[in-house]
């Protein structure tokens, strides 16, 4: 996906999950994007997309940590699961190819589990 799909795909998610209170674009560019999709102050889900180094980072944030995250580096994807968000889950699991809605699906699961909004 290049970064047009993933700015269609923010803005999709945005009107189509109540739990996002607000998208922003931190930085665009013709192959580039980071943004934010804001659940409350301290909690938000951070995207960035370089189509032109073939990258992709999907991260939970919540009060400045990372605690979830799926990444793809030239191709190959890997996660950082929330028991141990430092480490690079090379597994199949972890290696498995992630969107935008798969990325929110596992996000919500972990925010039920939390007990967070």
């Amino acid at each position: 996906m290049n970064v047009n799909e993933w700015l269609r795909m923010l803005y999709q998610a945005t009107d189509s999950r109540v739990y996002i209170s607000r998208l922003e674009i931190l930085d665009q560019s013709a192959s580039l994007i980071k943004a934010r999709l804001y659940i409350s102050t301290d909690l938000f889900v951070q995207i960035y997309r370089n189509d032109r180094f073939d990258t992709t980072n999907m991260v939970l944030i919540y009060n400045k940590k990372r605690i979830y995250a799926r990444d793809q580096l030239n191709g190959v994807w890997h996660r950082h699961p929330m028991s141990d968000p430092d480490f690079h889950d090379k597994s199949a699991a972890g290696q498995q190819a992630t969107d935008l809605a798969q990325f929110l699906d596992e996000v919500e699961a972990i925010l039920a589990a939390m007990e967070l909004p």
